[in-house]
C-alpha cells in the first residue's frame, strides 16, 4: 500500500504505528520522506523534542532524521504527543510537492577482515581528549584511509570484536573487524583486487596488519559480536613482583581452573563505563619463570576480563587477583593479546 493512501485511510494511531515495521524495508524510505517532505526541517526539530533520545547527532550521520531513528521515534512516543505534531489521518496537502534537491546514494558496502597490531603507541580508534588529539594516528585510520580512497565513500563506521588498550598489542591471528564505508562510489571488487587492497594497506605501515580482508553482508557482521562475553581470548602477560619469588612460588598458578572473579569497573575507564560488579573467568593459567621479580603468565579467559586489573587488583576492586594469590605486590609490565576466539570473518587463501 501506498503510504499516502495507508495514511489517509487509517484513522488509528496504532494501527499505524503497527504497521511501519511491516513497510519496511520496502516502504520505510518513503515513510521517512513523508515526514521530511510534509514538515519542514527547522519545523521537524521542533516535533522532535516530543522524542529527543531518538534525534541525537551521530558519528558520520548528515541528518539527525534517519530511517531507523524515525522508526524508533513511532515505536516509543505517545499517541497524544504523536497527534499533536502529526494529525492523522493528514490534511490535504495546499501546495504541490515541489523536488528543491536531488540526490543518489549508493548504499553501504561492508568490508571484514583480522587485524594485527604490533605498536605499543597505538590506539584502536582516534584517542581525542577535550577536544585534543593525543595520538597521531589509529588501527581505524590506518586501515580506513585506504578503503576510503578505493571504494570512493563518503565516510565510514569501524566495528571491532572488542578492543585493545593503546600500549597493548594484538598478535596471533588478529581481532576481527569490519568497516560501514557510507556511499561508496565503487562498490565491486574482484577477490584479487581485495587481495591487492590488503597488500597496500600492509605495506603502508608496519604497525599494523590486516589479513582475511573481504567483502560481506550487513547481516553477516552480527556474527562478529553474537554471544561476546561466552568467547574465550588468550593472553600473555609479564608481571613484577615487589618481593623476590622462586619458580615453584609461581607452580600453583597452573593448577588454578576456573578462576570465577569480582570486578568492579576499572578505575581507568569509570569516566566512560558504568559502575558495576561483573563476574569473569579465567579458564587456564600458565607460568613461565624469568627471574626473582619478573614471570610471564598465560591466560585463557573470558572475553571482557579486565587483565591489568586482575593482576595488580585495582586497589582491592578486582577479587582475587594475582597480588592476593602470591600474598605480594604484583603489576603489570607488557601486554599481548595472542588470541580472539571468533571464528569470523572465514579465512581465505591468502
Amino acid at each position: 500500500m501506498c503510504v499516502w493512501e495507508f495514511f489517509r485511510s487509517s484513522a488509528r494511531l496504532t494501527l499505524l504505528k503497527r504497521c511501519a515495521k511491516r513497510l519496511i524495508p520496502l516502504t520505510t524510505s518513503s515513510l521517512v520522506l513523508y515526514f521530511l517532505c510534509r514538515y519542514p526541517h527547522s519545523c521537524l526539530l521542533g516535533r522532535a523534542t516530543a522524542c529527543p533520545d531518538c534525534f541525537k547527532p551521530a558519528k558520520n550521520k548528515q541528518s539527525v532524521f534517519t530511517r531507523m531513528a524515525v522508526i524508533k521515534a513511532l515505536e516509543k512516543i505517545k499517541e497524544e504527543d504523536f497527534l499533536k505534531h502529526f494529525p492523522c489521518p493528514p490534511s490535504s496537502p495546499k501546495n504541490l510537492c515541489v523536488a528543491l534537491e536531488i540526490q543518489c546514494n549508493n548504499g553501504a558496502v561492508f568490508v571484514a577482515g583480522r587485524y594485527n597490531k604490533y605498536s605499543r603507541n597505538l590506539p584502536q580508534t582516534p584517542w581525542i581528549i577535550d577536544g585534543e588529539r593525543k595520538l597521531e594516528s589509529s588501527v581505524e585510520e590506518l586501515i580506513s584511509e585506504h578503503l576510503m580512497a578505493e571504494f570512493k565513500a563518503d565516510s565510514f563506521n569501524f566495528s571491532s570484536s572488542g578492543r585493545e588498550d593503546v600500549d597493548v598489542r594484538t598478535l596471533g591471528n588478529g581481532r576481527p573487524f569490519a568497516i560501514e564505508l557510507v556511499n561508496p562510489r565503487r562498490i565491486h571488487f574482484t577477490a584479487e583486487e581485495m587481495k591487492g587492497l590488503q597488500q597496500t594497506i600492509n605495506n603502508s605501515s608496519d604497525k599494523i596488519q590486516v589479513r582475511d580482508l573481504q567483502l560481506v553482508t550487513r547481516e553477516a557482521i552480527g556474527r562478529m559480536k553474537e554471544g561476546e562475553e561466552e568467547k574465550t581470548k588468550t593472553y600473555s602477560a609479564l608481571i613484577w613482583t615487589d618481593k623476590a619469588i622462586q619458580k615453584e612460588d609461581i607452580a600453583f598458578l597452573d593448577d588454578i581452573k576456573e578462576l570465577k572473579l569480582d570486578q568492579k569497573t576499572p578505575l581507568r575507564v569509570l569516566h566512560r563505563r558504568p559502575l558495576a560488579v561483573r563476574c569473569r573467568i579465567i579458564h587456564t593459567m600458565k607460568s613461565e619463570y624469568i627471574d626473582e621479580h619478573h614471570f610471564r603468565l598465560h591466560l585463557k579467559t573470558q572475553a571482557g576480563t579486565y587483565i591489568k586489573e586482575f593482576v595488580h587488583g585495582d586497589f582491592g576492586r578486582t577479587k582475587p587477583n594475582i597480588g592476593s594469590l602470591l600474598n605480594r605486590t604484583a603489576d603489570i609490565l607488557e601486554l599481548d593479546v595472542e588470541s580472539v576466539d571468533v571464528d569470523w570473518p572465514p579465512t581465505l587463501d591468502n
